[in-house]
């Protein structure tokens, strides 16, 4: 009831007050009429009370209304940061307007600056090669296998170029079915500018795929890797000389611990060639993708508070068809891995994987040799045999200072044909130290030496210091 009907009832109610304060002074009235009013005044003042009752009710109701509000918007400005004065809100409605109902998005990655002091042992790495803004140990330089067997005077890199910057989508539906793709790229492309003025790279496809339930299909880190059991380090990868590394297309199933993939299959190969003349030889590397079968991985793990632990196969083609030159040579190549991760400590971990095949190289180091040496004469592929591996001990002394120890090595069982330059082993060790100062921002610097040891007995060497600075989002 409002302030006005209230006004509004209030007049007659004061003419019946009046009425019946004077009816006792009409000593001449009838009884009955007396009685009558009577009665009439005291209607009035009972629907005047219950007038008044519900006034009441209404007010104590909008009051405890007004103070639920008021709770429940003290709730919500201490949950989120309050927008400031004038600003808008960046996300009023959904980015993903045609996405499935309760799709969520996850936008992630890092800005990373590395900032490089390199020396070799027996030749100089060349302007702008790989090996200067990551660790390559096939490009070691050797005397007579790419390098000059001088030392190298100290070479200075700065680059930004692993910065990555990743988008993921994710969706459960009403019947429980899980979809979703992921998206991820980096700048480690080939050059755009140069470094006179721009130093501008192009973006690299890194991870592309989608999944539903247990199904997956795309680019990512190859069924045969474990990239879960690879220690920090400030390098693009750290322990190269012994890891399995590789990204690729593949349709994945995975329930449990158990993982089948079916992959790109990619053949590289490696002649030998030998001057009747001089006697030197030269090694030509070539790839082929005329594979008809792609490669087979399969992998099973374990985790637990201890760590993690996991063993993974591989079989695959090896093929070269070249209706030029007349190549046509196929054989069978596979390999085992197994590592993981064994949380030895609070503050202890120690991480680790040994590989062992033939004709795998493509999956080791990032191609420190060719899977295979092709003989011209025979026509026949002979695979390389690889065994390679990693250990890598993590302290952590403080929540927000760690450090790494990590060694790595690979030996190579190469094909006589190839003569005596080619990568018979390489191994490197290094030791690196990073700070958190506050969350998601780390800084780091690590030395690295490495050797390259070829058919023949020579070697090369490599010294690094790098540091590292890197925000993630």
């Amino acid at each position: 009831m409002n302030h006005r009907t209230l006004k509004t009832l209030r007049k007659p109610l004061a003419a019946c007050m009046l009425v019946a304060l004077a009816a006792p002074g009409m000593a001449l009235a009838e009884t009955a009429r007396e009685k009558a009013l009577e009665a009439r005044v005291g209607e009035l003042e009972r629907q005047v009370q219950l007038l008044l009752s519900s006034q009441q009710q209404q007010q104590s109701q909008i009051s405890q209304t007004q103070q639920a509000v008021t709770e429940v918007r003290t709730v919500q400005a201490e949950q989120k940061p309050a927008v400031p004065a004038g600003k808008q809100p960046i996300q009023v409605t959904t980015i993903t307007p045609g996405a499935a109902p309760g799709t969520t998005v996850k936008i992630g990655g890092f800005i990373k600056a590395d900032f490089l002091a390199t020396q070799t042992g027996d030749g100089q790495l060349a302007d702008d090669a790989t090996g200067r803004a990551l660790y390559l140990p096939g490009q070691t330089p050797v005397a007579g296998a790419g390098g000059s067997g001088e030392r190298s005077d100290v070479d200075f890199n700065a680059h930004a170029k692993f910065s990555r910057f990743n988008l993921g989508i994710d969706n459960v539906s009403e019947n429980g079915n899980k979809a979703g793709a992921f998206f991820e790229m980096d700048f480690f492309g080939n050059s755009l500018g140069n470094q006179t003025a721009t130093n501008t790279y192009g973006v690299t496809l890194r991870h592309a795929y989608m999944y539903w339930n247990k199904w997956m299909a795309g680019q990512t880190w190859t069924n045969f890797m474990d990239a879960a059991s690879i220690p920090e380090a400030a390098d693009f990868v750290g322990p190269t000389d012994g890891v399995v590394f590789i990204r690729q297309a593949q349709i994945r199933y995975t329930t449990g611990g158990l993982s089948v993939a079916l992959e790109n299959p990619e053949t590289t190969t490696l002649t030998g060639v030998r001057n009747p003349v001089t006697g030197a030889w030269t090694n030509a590397s070539a790839n082929s993708d005329r594979g008809s079968l792609p490669d087979l991985t399969v992998r099973y793990g374990w985790k637990g508070d201890w760590g993690t632990f996991g063993v993974a196969g591989l079989v695959r083609q090896l093929k070269v068809d070249n209706q030029t030159t007349g190549a046509d040579a196929d054989k069978i190549a596979g390999g085992l891995t197994l590592g993981g991760k064994w949380v030895m400590a609070d503050s202890d971990t120690l991480h680790y994987q040994l590989t062992g095949g033939e004709g795998i190289s493509r999956y080791i180091g990032l191609g420190i040799t060719a899977d295979t040496a092709y003989d011209i004469a025979r026509d026949e592929l002979a695979t390389t045999g690889v065994l390679a591996g990693y250990v890598g001990w993590r302290h952590a002394f403080t929540p927000k200072l760690r450090t790494n120890l990590i060694y790595a090595r690979s030996d190579y069982d190469n094909d006589g044909t190839l003569g005596p330059l080619v990568t018979k082993s390489v191994q490197s060790i290094r030791g690196n130290v990073f700070y958190t100062p506050m969350p998601k921002v780390d800084i780091g610097a690590e030395y690295m030496y490495g050797v390259r040891e070829i058919e023949d007995g020579r070697k090369g060497d490599i010294n690094r210091v790098q540091f590292t600075t890197k925000y993630s989002f």
